[in-house]
C-alpha cells in the first residue's frame, strides 16, 4: 500500500491529493443533502412528456438569459459532479440526472424521461418522495 502511495505521489502532489479527498468529502455530503430537496420539490409531472415545461416564462428577456446563463453553469456543475461520483462516492445518477434537468440543449426532456423511466431511478425517487409525503412521479407511457 505504501509503494502505491508512493507511485501516485510522483504524479500527483500530496497537497492535491488532501484537496481532492476533502472535495470529495464535502461533494458526497452535499449530494446527499441537495439532491433530496431537489427531487421532492419537484411537482409530480415534472418528468411526463405530456406536459409542457415553461422556465421565466412570464419575466423580463434579459433576466431570461441571465438566468439561463446561470442555470446552465450550474447543471454543468452538477452534471461534472454527478459523473465523478460515479468513482468517488455519492449519488452519481441522481446527481447527473439534476445537472441534465438544469441545462438546456435538443432532446434534453426525452433523455431525462428515459433515465427517469429506468425502474431502479424512478424507485428511488419515488421513495424519497414518499418520505417527504410527496405523490409519486407521474410518467407517461413515451416515457420508457
Amino acid at each position: 500500500m505504501e509503494n502505491l502511495i508512493l507511485y501516485i505521489q510522483q504524479w500527483i502532489p500530496i497537497d492535491v491529493l488532501i484537496g481532492l479527498t476533502i472535495a470529495s468529502i464535502i461533494g458526497f455530503i452535499g449530494s446527499l443533502i441537495a439532491i433530496p430537496w431537489i427531487l421532492i420539490r419537484l411537482p409530480s409531472d415534472y418528468f411526463d412528456l405530456r406536459v409542457p415545461r415553461y422556465w421565466m416564462k412570464d419575466h423580463h428577456p434579459v433576466l431570461r438569459v441571465i438566468g439561463l446563463i446561470i442555470k446552465n453553469f450550474v447543471g454543468t456543475i452538477f452534471l461534472i459532479a454527478g459523473f465523478l461520483m460515479l468513482f468517488l462516492p455519492g449519488q452519481g445518477l441522481l446527481t447527473m440526472l439534476i445537472g441534465i434537468s438544469f441545462i438546456d440543449f435538443p432532446g434534453k426532456r426525452k433523455l431525462e424521461a428515459r433515465i427517469v423511466g429506468q425502474r431502479t431511478v424512478l424507485h428511488a425517487i419515488n421513495t424519497m418522495r414518499k418520505k417527504f409525503n410527496k405523490p409519486p412521479l407521474i410518467l407517461s407511457s413515451a416515457n420508457c
